[in-house]
């Protein structure tokens, strides 16, 4: 996945731009928001992302052959399918849709994408929104049109086509970091933050409230300093792929993040890929409960023409999602971990807690010698529990009580 990201050794800062009043991620105001947005955004402007961001990218499935029609298609698909009823909102167009300029220097789309303004407003009369992707850079990652000294003229341009989601990847610009501060990390890492911070305020002044999110694989220490540049989510690793040992790799080393991530300004592991690649079912219920208990974006990426059952009902698990999109915005964190065992806790709205026992073992656990630690998570005693994939009440759950969980499998539980 992502090749030439790969090849170029680049990383990417994707930026939504959410319509004014569309939705829960673009109509509620908090403090929290305002600090997130601080010192470039009013107080009063609605806050984008106040639930992380759901959606789909093109890039894991169509990579750089993606068309209008592809898009077209894949709107009704999200539509037909439920997904978009289940919170699926953004049609996410990455690389190659990028034409050449023209003699004003307005970006054009390529002869992929005849007419963005007229496909914005398809994917807007679904229900949903349109996501497009940019660098900060003279190129792309698959070497299109990059927004290096147009940044304003693009946002205007994204504005007036109707764009709600802005992916801007590093790619080429990571040269111009090294060329103009040769061996100097400091000094590449500020010219990073100004590229960042150029085109937020170029979003700014077309008046469309956004999130910011950036992905420079966590370099920097992003999630210290990005809100201060008016990030809304950045990602924290190099890019994800479609089997267990990475997708595991990247979901467990989010731990210690937690209190960087609320209401306005999320972590992101990178894209979904449930339904990709070998992963089994089990795996495919880890990577959704794990993604859900860090409060991550959940952008899927699979081919939805065929979308199984099995996964439809993994993507679209009401009780799972409502964990991921609490509105109390808390990234769950890891309370246990002994071998391949992990016991991890989310705080929900209302006291409740989310609880994921997850097997990273090649053999099932019966979690012998384990306890649930109901005391680190705040529980003095026995809980009431309701095991949320099985769909299922438990009534009271101790501490010592034990669960089977199989072989790179979960167990997830909702526990007050």
């Amino acid at each position: 996945m992502r090749v030439w990201r790969q090849r170029l050794q680049t990383c990417c800062v994707i930026l939504w731009v959410a319509a004014l009043g569309a939705g829960a991620q673009a109509t509620q105001t908090s403090k929290a928001g305002a600090v997130a947005a601080r010192p470039h955004a009013a107080t009063t402007r609605p806050l984008v992302a106040a639930t992380p961001p759901m959606g789909w990218n093109s890039w894991n499935f169509f990579a750089g052959k993606v068309t209008d029609k592809d898009i077209r298609d894949t709107t009704d698909l999200l539509v037909s399918t439920g997904m978009r009823d289940a919170g699926y909102v953004y049609v996410n167009i990455d690389d190659t849709w990028e034409g050449k300029r023209d003699a004003a220097g307005k970006i054009q789309s390529n002869e992929k994408f005849p007419d963005m303004k007229a496909l914005a407003d398809y994917v807007h009369s679904k229900g949903l929104k349109l996501g497009i992707y940019s660098s900060p850079g003279a190129q792309t990652c698959a070497r299109y049109e990059g927004s290096l000294g147009h940044e304003e003229q693009d946002a205007a341009t994204y504005a007036e086509w109707g764009i709600d989601y802005l992916k801007y990847d590093l790619c080429s610009y990571g040269g111009v970091m090294r060329q103009q501060a040769p061996d100097d990390t400091s000094a590449q890492n500020k010219l990073m933050r100004a590229a960042y911070e150029k085109m937020h305020q170029a979003i700014l002044k077309t008046g469309r409230p956004m999130v910011y999110s950036f992905c420079q694989y966590g370099d920097d220490s992003v999630w210290d300093w990005g809100p201060s540049v008016g990030a809304n989510l950045w990602r924290t690793t190099g890019d994800i792929s479609a089997n267990f040992d990475r997708m595991s790799l990247i979901g467990r080393s989010q731990a210690g993040l937690e209190k960087f991530a609320g209401p306005g300004h999320w972590n992101d592991p990178d894209m979904l890929e449930v339904g990709n690649g070998r992963l089994n079912h089990d795996e495919n219920m880890t990577h959704m409960t794990l993604w859900a208990m860090l409060a991550a974006p959940l952008i899927a990426g699979n081919n939805l023409t065929q979308m199984t059952p099995e996964i439809a009902a993994i993507l679209m698990n009401k009780e799972v999602i409502a964990i991921d999109q609490d509105t109390l915005g808390k990234q769950g964190s890891r309370v246990y971990a002994e071998g391949p065992v992990e016991i991890w806790a989310k705080p929900l709205k209302g006291g409740a807690k989310a609880v994921a026992i997850f097997n990273f073992g090649e053999t099932a656990s019966e979690m012998r010698g384990i306890r649930l630690h109901l005391k680190e998570m705040g529980f003095a005693g026995a809980v009431t529990a309701r095991d949320v994939w099985a769909a299922k009440e438990l009534g009271k759950v101790k501490d010592d009580t034990k669960f089977t969980v199989p072989r790179h499998g979960v167990v997830l539980l909702e526990v007050r």
